[in-house]
């Protein structure tokens, strides 16, 4: 798909596939401390299968699976009526980071929305996370006019008190 050169070393970003599943659980295992496997079996079996509009992308560093994304697109989501991109998961190996893996990755994605006349991307992110918050910033990212609300199921409801 793409390459980007960095300090005599070239990003390549290249569609996901079905035999990255193990590369995607263990990276992101790495990053996140647990592994999660039937989450991302279920969403790379969704991304590369279903008829939607779905992006998933691989980063390669020396020949190294250092980084991967999955995102789509939604026509209408939250009452909003024009379509928009919501980039699920992303993930950069952590020995690998500040080596334009994440950027290669992104600026990969923005050009296959653009391609689709998709004028925005979205994503969630922890609050505590600072360093993909400071990565997100850094690209261009902005606080949505949304505010994302969360109900805790397992509290009591104040009508019950």
């Amino acid at each position: 798909m793409s390459t980007t050169n960095l300090e005599k070393q070239s990003v390549i970003v290249r569609q996901l596939r079905p035999d990255d599943l193990e590369a995607v659980v263990a990276l992101d295992a790495k990053n996140t401390g647990r592994r999660r496997e039937e989450f991302f079996k279920t969403k790379l079996q969704q991304n590369l299968a279903e008829t939607g509009i779905q992006i998933s992308l691989a980063g390669e560093l020396a020949g190294a699976f250092v980084g991967f994304l999955l995102a789509r697109v939604f026509y209408g989501e939250f009452g909003t009526m024009e379509p928009v991109a919501v980039l699920d998961t992303f993930g950069v190996h952590p020995d690998f980071r500040s080596r334009g893996v994440g950027r290669a990755l992104l600026h990969q994605l923005r050009t296959n929305l653009n391609g689709l006349g998709i004028p925005r991307l979205r994503t969630d992110v922890s609050w505590d996370d600072q360093d993909l918050l400071g990565f997100f910033h850094h690209e261009g990212f902005r606080p949505a006019a949304m505010i994302c609300l969360e109900l805790d199921l397992m509290e009591r409801p104040r009508y019950e008190e």
